[in-house]
């Protein structure tokens, strides 16, 4: 059978700024017949987007194809092309799905005319027609009220339906080859599970052809038929899913199956921390509300417009806590509060019993300097115009008034702590990679010599071999520095790593909370139930599984309420009461050994109702 895409001898040359051009690709080839996914897998760096990009006859800036590299799509070479026939081949023939959707997404134009251009473009359907075929895709991939949906803007829409949305464009014109470049990284578990059944979906019943780039071997596991697994920009194996999760021959295979996290468990939570009665919180979030609702002189904002509710939270010196849930839930927004970067409505946060104000240019330099915020993506965090000894070099005059050599040789260990070279401080950030960049972040947060660091999805950009590398440095810099993390994350195998609390966040309030052990042990809140079995296992046919579960099922079927009362999760929850869930606010229960969970079934009933598990 002759292959819908075949790339034979691919060679991709880079010029760094020595001006000579290197070999980042060697003659790699690639088979992909109709309708099967194969999945490109490796570490940062690999070659796996480069080689994904080929199927659309394209190269990053500064790379080009070499001499003797061929890429047929349907017997035709897409390298000897003319600019114009492969613009017209983009979208039509093969549609790419990029990693960020949020990045991708016009924010200016509406959800329904960004589908609708490609149509237009490509002179499939007049405007009217096409906006028709964007609500008919919106509703494909289980969008809920595609008409509305259609004339929202991307930024009314959670990170999992922007993921849907891009599908939705990728799909417009009916391509026979998708190129997924990481759709599901930057996810949270159950949204995952909802980007993956799509994908899943449209593969088959429209019998499309797919490249899955991805370095999560449990999410491949789940959707591709064949893997390739790729290094330093060489194919180092390659085989059947099933040849390479249980009969994999190479090392560096290996390396990254065992890179997989397990599920989070009692047993797999490393800590045994317990605040005694003696401590004290170094910061306290009390009764803290807020909205993104702009407030006005002499009107009140409803209750159902907050993203967060009554959020009462303590961080001990140097403890991990962690908080945890989907997209949405309103983790990032509580950082944001916490670093005044985002104003509360009502409530307080405290360091030291000294209430701080709500917006951080209120706030003293001491109080700055003390708390310390890491952001999920350090491609937007950088600055690229500046490098990295003036990221790193801010915080040093700003706190320290250092200047000069001092300031220098600070840099130079605040890199070395991070497991840099001292020559990175000379570079832009353009120049590293993903992992380096974060370690880059990481440096600029400790220069300030903080109490506390907000750690805002730190590994959720970063492949699973490097995130274990920048998490295991995060735990001795805490260890050296005594400093305290708020460990904000969807990845729970992660948490139940570092984490010494867990507090559970949905719908804008903390619905569970307690030492990690006993978060991750029944009896919890039917939600921490749904997120744990929602992470992905090593194998294949877990998908199929979990959306037949009643856990998934009852999960996918509703979308988040922000509602104040009553229970919010009772729409997706799979032991409502009725009468009870839907008419009275949840009340507080204790689970022993400091463990709190918002709910109206007793501790027994929970226990009962999750002795499935």
């Amino acid at each position: 059978m002759t292959p819908l895409l075949r790339i034979e001898d691919l060679i991709v040359e880079g010029r760094p700024p020595s001006g000579i051009w290197i070999e980042t690709v060697h003659k790699c080839s690639v088979d992909v017949n109709a309708g099967e996914v194969v999945a490109l897998i490796g570490e940062s760096g690999a070659g796996k987007t480069t080689v994904a990009l080929a199927s659309l006859g394209y190269t990053r800036p500064g790379t080009r194809f070499a001499n003797g590299s061929k890429v047929f799509l349907e017997g035709q070479d897409i390298l000897t092309m003319s600019a114009r026939d492969r613009r017209d081949m983009r979208g039509r023939e093969v549609a790419y799905v990029a990693q960020s959707a949020q990045a991708s997404l016009n924010p200016a134009i509406p959800i329904g005319d960004q589908i609708a251009e490609s149509l237009i473009l490509h002179n499939m359907g007049n405007k009217t027609d096409a906006r028709k075929r964007a609500i008919e895709l919106l509703d494909l991939l289980d969008l809920p009220d595609p008409e509305t949906l259609a004339h929202r803007y991307p930024h009314q829409t959670s990170g999992g339906q922007q993921q849907r949305i891009m599908m939705a464009m990728a799909l417009a014109c009916n391509p026979k080859l998708l190129v997924l470049d990481e759709p599901t990284t930057a996810l949270d578990v159950t949204t995952q599970i909802e980007v993956l059944k799509a994908i899943k979906d449209v593969i088959r019943d429209r019998d499309t052809a797919a490249i899955y780039v991805s370095h999560d071997l449990s999410v491949v596991a789940q959707v591709a038929d064949r893997i390739l697994v790729m290094n330093n920009g060489d194919v180092v194996e390659e085989g059947t899913t099933d040849v390479i999760l249980n009969h994999a021959k190479q090392e560096y295979t290996r390396t990254l199956l065992g890179a997989v996290k397990p599920k989070p468990t009692r047993e797999t939570a490393l800590s045994d921390w317990n605040p005694t009665a003696e401590q004290t919180p170094i910061m306290t979030v009390r009764d803290v509300d807020a909205t993104y609702e702009r407030q006005r002189m002499f009107q009140t904002t409803d209750r159902e417009q907050y993203v967060l509710h009554d959020i009462e939270l303590d961080v001990y010196p140097r403890e991990v806590l962690a908080v945890v849930g989907e997209s949405g839930s309103g983790k990032s927004t509580l950082a944001r509060v916490m670093a005044g970067l985002h104003p509360a409505l009502n409530g307080a946060v405290t360091m030291d019993d000294d209430t701080l104000p709500i917006h951080a240019r209120k706030r003293t330099k001491e109080q700055l300097r003390r708390i310390q915020i890491i952001f999920q993506s350090p491609d937007q965090s950088l600055n690229p115009e500046k490098r990295i000894d003036d990221a790193i070099g801010r915080p040093l005059e700003l706190y320290f008034g250092m200047k000069g050599s001092e300031k220098q040789d600070r840099i130079a260990e605040l890199l070395d702590m991070v497991g840099l070279d001292g020559d990175y401080a000379g570079r832009f950030p353009a120049e590293l990679s993903g992992g380096e960049r974060q370690r880059v972040s990481i440096a600029r947060a400790f220069a300030a010599e903080p109490d506390v660091i907000l750690c805002d999805e730190v590994l959720s950009a970063l492949d699973t071999v490097v995130a274990a590398r920048v998490l295991e440095l995060m735990k001795e810099l805490r260890e050296k520095h005594k400093v305290a993390y708020v460990f904000i994350s969807h990845d729970l195998s992660t948490v139940a790593s570092i984490a010494d609390r867990v507090a559970v966040m949905y719908a804008g309030r903390i619905i569970d909370t307690g030492l990690t052990k006993e978060v991750f042990a029944p009896p919890h809140h039917p939600y921490t139930q749904l997120l744990i079995n929602s992470v992905p296992a090593l194998r294949q046919g877990w998908l199929e599984e979990v959306i037949g579960s009643r856990e998934a099922a009852a999960g996918m079927r509703s979308n988040v309420m922000l509602h104040d009362l009553p229970c919010p999760f009772r729409k997706r929850c799979p032991v409502m009461i009725e009468g009870k869930c839907d008419s009275e606010p949840a009340p507080r229960r204790e689970m022993g050994h400091k463990h709190v969970v918002y709910c109206q079934h007793t501790e027994q009933e929970l226990m009962k109702a999750q002795d499935h598990v």
